[in-house]
């Protein structure tokens, strides 16, 4: 198609295309006129999906038993995790922050605080703390399941089951190391 012929018919379609759109103006009015009447009623059957949103560290009370004073760094740091709050200004102060917003309800936080002197643990300053199994319960999406089943096998149960041979040094496979070039050349002196 020649240039002015292209540009003849793209005017074509943009004029056909802009004509039923004239008429958009009044179905957007007409639609929000039925939305503000509808909205009341929709509005409690649906809602949007919203998490429980839990920040920081989340420090039990079965931690804090285990810290005692007098651990290292390293240990403590073992039991509770890395603080995500170290100050430079406060170099043996360690502040372990713990937030939880549960849908449609206030945000609770919890604060454990640490004191080192010497690389060593001084002093313990903390909020009241749930359980590991508090925590867990306040989860939203954990469904109870009732007791956990037994995780051993009785007897009976492992006769069903063949006894794997057991390998003897000639059945093995044998492992030969291949041969490989020294990394560095021999030196000559």
């Amino acid at each position: 198609m020649y240039p002015p012929m292209r540009c003849a018919v793209s005017l074509a379609a943009l004029l056909v295309g802009a004509v039923p759109l004239s008429g958009c103006q009044s179905a957007i009015s007409l639609a929000d006129q039925t939305a503000s009447v509808v909205k009341p009623y929709i509005k409690p059957l649906v809602t949007p999906y919203k998490i429980d949103v839990v920040q920081g560290n989340v420090v039990t009370r079965e931690q804090l038993a285990a810290l005692q004073l007098g651990m290292s760094r390293a240990q403590a740091s073992g039991v509770l995790g890395t603080s995500l709050l170290v100050s430079v200004f406060h170099a043996d102060r360690w502040d372990y922050v713990f937030s939880f917003k549960r849908k449609g309800g206030a945000i609770e936080s919890r604060r454990v605080t640490l004191w080192f002197e010497a690389d060593k643990l001084a002093r313990i300053e903390a909020d009241e703390l749930p359980s590991e199994a508090e925590f867990v319960a306040g989860l939203k999406g954990v469904r109870e399941t009732g007791p956990l089943p037994v995780l051993e096998a009785t007897p009976e149960q492992l006769q069903r089951f063949p006894v794997p041979a057991r390998a003897t040094a000639a059945s093995a496979p044998r492992f030969v190391p291949s041969s490989y070039p020294p990394l560095e050349a021999p030196s000559s002196q």
